[in-house]
């Protein structure tokens, strides 16, 4: 008797972490996902902000020059991975890319809509720079984390699927 066995093939994805600007609470919450949906979550940091404690996860330490953190996660993504970043330019050279963004407070940008992101955000830097201050970003909150979990489930959730 022949008994065949198909396997399967899963496609893989990686989860990129912007963690030189990610809240500790926000971290918490990928290592929690990625038991649950069976990933290795990639921080990707400065050596300017890097750690001495052992955390889980993958660590990638990269040079401290500007832009260094969003250069790597660039050339590195590809179609449907995640990456977790509160950058807007960043975002908007993955989102062509096929990658999903979302920001540590459970924004899930969409290709559509960056043209006016960053339109907003050369206007608030202009202003900025012409003397006006603002109050800057509100403190992060709980719901700002539950608001993450649910949206980055979602979002690991459909990638699983695909």
């Amino acid at each position: 008797m022949t008994v065949k066995v198909e396997h399967m093939i899963m496609k893989k994805f990686n989860v990129f972490i912007d963690a030189d600007a990610c809240p500790v609470l926000i971290k918490d919450v990928i290592h929690s996902c990625s038991k649950e949906y069976h990933f290795e979550p990639i921080f990707v940091t400065s050596f300017a902000h890097a750690s001495n404690t052992d955390q889980p996860g993958k660590w990638i330490m990269v040079d401290a020059r500007p832009e260094e953190v969003d250069m790597y996660i660039h050339n590195h993504s590809k179609k449907n991975d995640i990456v977790v970043t509160q950058d807007h330019a960043l975002a908007s050279l993955l989102l062509p890319k096929g990658v999903y963004v979302v920001t540590p407070r459970g924004k899930h940008f969409q290709e559509d809509e960056m043209e006016r992101v960053l339109h907003e955000r050369y206007l608030s830097a202009k202003a900025r720079r012409s003397g006006v201050h603002s109050k800057g970003p509100a403190k992060f909150t709980k719901e700002d984390a539950e608001r993450f979990s649910t949206v980055f489930c979602e979002i690991l959730s459909n990638v699983e699927g695909k």
